[in-house]
């Protein structure tokens, strides 16, 4: 199914026009200060400015980030030299410079950036030259804020930003395609621990799953949902589940310690962000191991480079020890793909392992090659290769041959399927 429709014949957005205070900040820069030094000048600056100067530059931005909702596009690009003063947009999967959107000097989107910027935000980047946070927009009194994903970051010497539109509402679990055995085993009524992986590049739709998941559990039964993200994304609303976001840098100190910690506050689920070192995947299996249902992310390409991943992340001497560990606790991989659809857009593949004993096996022996063609051969049992499914779409008509080949692992395997 499309995940995101196309958008044409979109109006032209007013050019982005600073207060005059911040546009001449932006020109008085001692030039002797580079990078951060000149960033925390402008910090300093700033907050000697009046609130009201402060206020019309987050409204500016605010004008950026409602272009992105009139366009349907996922992201947005700003400052640094590699903008050219311009604003840029990813639409249906290209990203393109958006110049009705008007034009920011490097120094103009440096103020812009520090303006947004919360002071421990500013201290962070100073700290680390990126900080990661959520923006929130209002809309309408009753509808919900609109949620974005934003990195602010250094780029030779200067701000720059890139910021994620995220959905403003969770999909509903069914509209993702999933074989019904495979949604039903991301239900906590049907399977209550285990580990599930969602893994793919940025920007395939592993946070639109995991939220519809999410949603679905939090309509469905009772219980205790604990989220630990960097940064939060969407907030849910507690429904039938108590449902608890904790912000990594804010609420705690790392991926970790929210696990660590979470054991001791009764959930039920965690929805960990992403398992970024040995650590956070050990901890992550030892949650699933002590009953909890537990999802999380990867930045990987299929279910086998997936665990190749997580069991090189440790030394040699505890690989084995590693793999037999996670053959018990996984219970289903997803590996993500958006490819650009038919009449635009951008519409979902996926592979999908579901565990069983054989697959088992082949990770306690380590013949994880031998996974493929379980999936391949899993079907009845809701399993598909990339391959498979790109075969379906098109067939089905929502993506060209072309794009399928581009998109495919296995190349040679997607040909004999469409024979």
């Amino acid at each position: 199914m499309t995940l995101s429709p196309s958008t044409s014949d979109v109006a032209s957005a007013a050019p982005i026009d600073l207060p005059v205070a911040l546009r001449s900040l932006a020109q008085r820069a001692p030039e002797d200060l580079d990078g951060p030094r000149r960033v925390r000048w402008y910090a300093e600056q700033v907050q000697a400015l009046g609130e009201a100067d402060r206020e019309a530059g987050r409204t500016q931005f605010a004008a950026l980030a409602r272009r992105m909702m009139d366009l349907n596009a996922s992201d947005l690009d700003l400052g640094g030299p590699a903008a050219n003063e311009q604003i840029w947009y990813r639409v249906d999967g290209r990203k393109e410079a958006y110049p009705d959107c008007g034009h920011l000097s490097m120094a103009e989107a440096d103020v812009l950036l520090v303006v947004l910027l919360a002071p421990h935000q500013l201290e962070q980047l100073l700290d680390h030259f990126a900080v990661d946070f959520g923006y929130s927009l209002a809309v309408d009194e009753d509808e919900a804020d609109r949620r974005f994903r934003t990195t602010v970051y250094f780029d030779q010497g200067h701000l720059a930003l890139s910021m994620r539109m995220l959905a403003w509402a969770p999909r509903p679990l069914r509209s993702l395609g999933f074989h019904p055995l495979i949604e039903r085993g991301f239900m906590f009524r049907y399977v209550r621990d285990g580990l599930t992986l969602f893994t793919g590049v940025t920007g395939s739709g592993k946070s639109t799953t995991l939220d519809a998941i999410v949603d679905a559990n939090n309509q469905d039964i009772e219980g205790h949902v604990l989220i630990v993200a960097q940064p939060l994304e969407y907030i849910h609303t507690s429904k039938k589940c108590i449902v608890r976001h904790r912000e990594v840098g804010t609420d705690v100190d790392s991926f970790v310690d929210g696990m660590v910690q979470g054991l001791r506050q009764d959930p039920d689920i965690v929805v960990v962000g992403e398992m970024r070192d040995p650590e956070t995947i050990s901890t992550a299996m030892e949650m699933a191991d002590t009953g909890h249902k537990v999802f999380s992310t990867l930045h990987t390409g299929s279910a086998i480079e997936t665990i190749d991943r997580i069991v090189a992340e440790y030394p040699t001497d505890e690989q084995d020890r590693v793999r037999h560990r996670l053959a018990d606790v996984l219970r289903c991989v997803v590996s993500q793909k958006l490819l650009p659809a038919v009449g635009g857009g951008r519409v979902l593949a996926k592979e999908v392992l579901w565990m069983t004993p054989s697959s088992r096996a082949a990770i306690k022996n380590g013949n994880v090659g031998e996974i493929y063609q379980m999936i391949w051969q899993g079907t009845d049992q809701g399993m598909t290769t990339l391959e498979q499914d790109l075969t379906r779409l098109v067939r089905n008509g929502d993506i060209t041959l072309d794009v399928a080949m581009s998109y495919a692992n296995n190349k040679r395997r997607l040909l004999q399927l469409l024979k």
